[in-house]
């Protein structure tokens, strides 16, 4: 009787285990399948990959950045850019997104576009450079978003090249997050002025977001001067992004390419 009980027991005990692995393999497969796979810049998960991936995306669209520069137009009817940055607006924080750093700012530059006001929201960087300019390809760019109340895009580009180095670049990168999806509190004024070249000539072109979802229309201003960063300050920012975080250059499909005088 003593045997019967304890064969009974034993085989409660071995079922209720088989249970309890068999509802946790349940879960771990019910999350594998809610796990979407997020974008990066290689492998499976990279920009040739990216209209996949992002499915309700413009990645897959017919005019999308960045482009090779070439063929351009020059257009006197350009005017020069209106360009409003003062040296008392402050970035809010940097953060190392993953894919990026990304300085962020509070209320304060702003661009006229057609009498519309577009708000500097926040600059990050690539390495190298996205756009190439007559095929030459930049060893890093900054890309300064703006965002006007309708929510359309406006976006500089400046190019940077390697030479003397920056003081700006050292006040920036005194603020660098050192780790992924670390943030850090910056609120110091900054004048973006400084990062800007001082001939301001530009290359404009109507494309998109160079990241998902790559929302096209965007305004695209690409200075045909670059600004100067040491080797130094480059691998500094290098150290902490993906390595060539940049998308591919796409398809001209026809867009017009205006230069300005």
């Amino acid at each position: 009787m003593k045997l019967l009980i304890a064969g009974i027991s034993i085989l409660i005990a071995v079922t209720s285990c088989q249970n309890k692995a068999t509802t946790h393999t349940d879960n771990n497969q019910n999350n594998n399948a809610h796990t979407e796979k997020h974008w990066s810049y290689n492998g499976e998960t990279g920009p040739s990959h990216w209209k996949e991936l992002e499915v309700n995306s413009d990645c897959g669209g017919k005019y999308q950045s960045p482009i090779n520069i070439v063929n351009y137009q020059l257009d006197e009817t350009l005017a020069p850019l209106n360009i409003t940055y003062s040296d008392s607006t402050h970035i809010h924080d940097v953060v190392n997104n993953g894919h990026s750093i990304q300085y962020n700012f509070d209320a304060g530059d702003y661009i006229t576009l057609d009498n519309k006001r577009y708000e500097l929201k926040q600059f990050h960087f690539h390495e190298p450079a996205e756009h190439l300019i007559d095929g030459v390809r930049y060893p890093m760019v900054l890309h300064l978003v703006h965002i006007s109340d309708a929510g359309e895009y406006a976006v500089f580009a400046v190019m940077a090249k390697e030479g003397v180095s920056s003081s700006p670049f050292d006040f920036l990168e005194s603020y660098l997050p050192l780790n992924v999806e670390e943030t850090k509190v910056v609120d110091t004024a900054f004048d973006m002025n400084l990062n800007l070249p001082e001939n301001k000539t530009y290359f404009n072109y109507t494309g998109s977001l160079t990241t998902p979802p790559c929302t096209e229309r965007v305004e695209w201003f690409i200075f045909k001067e670059p600004i100067t960063v040491s080797l130094e300050q480059v691998e500094k920012l290098k150290a902490l992004m993906p390595l060539n975080n940049y998308r591919d250059e796409q398809p001209q499909n026809g867009r017009v390419i205006r230069v300005s005088k």
